[in-house]
């Protein structure tokens, strides 16, 4: 069977059942300057939701505890991977060792005018900057982007063109929303470096290469198993 069929029975099997929002998804064909991104969870969700990895389902992963309320829409950018190659660009810039990824898709915030009411969706979005988060010895990075085409925001192309008070609200939630009042445990979150458009696109195709170093084998058993079944 050709290349052009599988492709064509695969575009036809979608009709029948939902995408995977982190494999069945594309990240884009302008990636890293635009993005794919699958929503979990939006600014007044007194719920953390997230994405179950196996079932491709929108799962409570708990209710929020604290007062700390996600600022904008939040969630990951589809066939990335936070795994070796971000730990080792986290261990570069950092000067630091013994930091991996957190093994999970890569995080992306998105800034806009407009109220998104609720998660489940995906949108196109150009990514600005980033935080760069230690959880732990877990690089964790935080994509900060703007929605594409947004009247306010749309025009923005780095982080140093994002309102100081939206930066700020974004890093205090990000530092914050793990902790308990009145705990004296130590903080394991921790923000080294705010960084701009050309680094957040570094990360970007470094976790698109963790992604494909880890799940392109599968993709490519399934397409000769595929192959092989429709000869």
């Amino acid at each position: 069977m050709k290349r052009n069929q599988i492709r064509r029975f695969l575009k036809t099997t979608k009709l029948f059942s939902k995408p995977h929002p982190w494999h069945g998804i594309n990240i884009g064909e302008d990636a890293p300057e635009k993005v794919k991104v699958y929503v979990e969870i939006v600014p007044g969700d007194t719920m953390k939701y997230e994405l179950d990895k196996e079932s491709g389902y929108l799962k409570v992963d708990r209710p929020q505890r604290y007062s700390n309320i996600c600022p904008m829409p939040y969630g990951f950018v589809p066939q990335t991977l936070c795994a070796k190659k971000v730990g080792q660009f986290c261990m570069e810039k950092t000067g630091r060792s013994g930091i991996k990824g957190d093994d999970d898709p890569l995080d992306i915030c998105v800034i806009t005018e407009r109220n998104i009411p609720h998660g489940n969706l995906i949108l196109d979005a150009i990514p600005v900057g980033g935080f760069r988060m230690i959880d732990g010895e877990e690089a964790d990075d935080k994509i900060i982007a703007v929605l594409s085409g947004d009247a306010t925001f749309g025009h923005m192309r780095d982080i140093s063109e994002v309102p100081n008070h939206m930066i700020d609200r974004l890093s205090h939630y990000f530092l914050t929303y793990k902790e308990k009042p009145f705990s004296d445990e130590k903080r394991e979150c921790e923000i080294t470096h705010i960084y701009g458009r050309e680094e957040a696109a570094e990360v970007i195709n470094r976790s698109t290469e963790d992604y494909n170093n880890r799940f392109y084998g599968d993709k490519r058993d399934l397409l000769k198993m595929i192959e092989t079944g429709l000869k």
